[in-house]
């Protein structure tokens, strides 16, 4: 399992253009990825739009990144770097 964290950078936070984005990445990947807000433990299924726009993510908001699977690593990479991009909105 691989495990950092993601903060979201884009001005719009996690709406849903962003979410749906997110969730078609995630979807690609064999591997579990699960989204948590660090500041009230709301968790989510990254390849759920439902489930992600639960987390309710504005801009500043950090969250855990967890990724568990056989293809975990190319998982993670891509899924933090979809954040650090912001989602290509900066």
């Amino acid at each position: 399992m691989l495990e950092s964290k993601v903060k979201i950078v884009n001005t719009l936070g996690l709406h849903a253009r962003a979410a749906a984005q997110l969730v078609r990445l995630a979807s690609k990947f064999n591997s579990r990825i699960i989204l948590e807000r660090t500041d009230n433990i709301v968790t989510c299924d990254a390849k759920s739009i439902l489930s992600v726009l639960t987390l309710a993510a504005s801009t500043g908001t950090e969250l855990k990144l967890a990724v568990e699977g056989e293809d975990e690593e190319k998982a993670h990479q891509a899924i933090e770097e979809i954040f650090n991009n912001g989602f290509g909105e900066r």
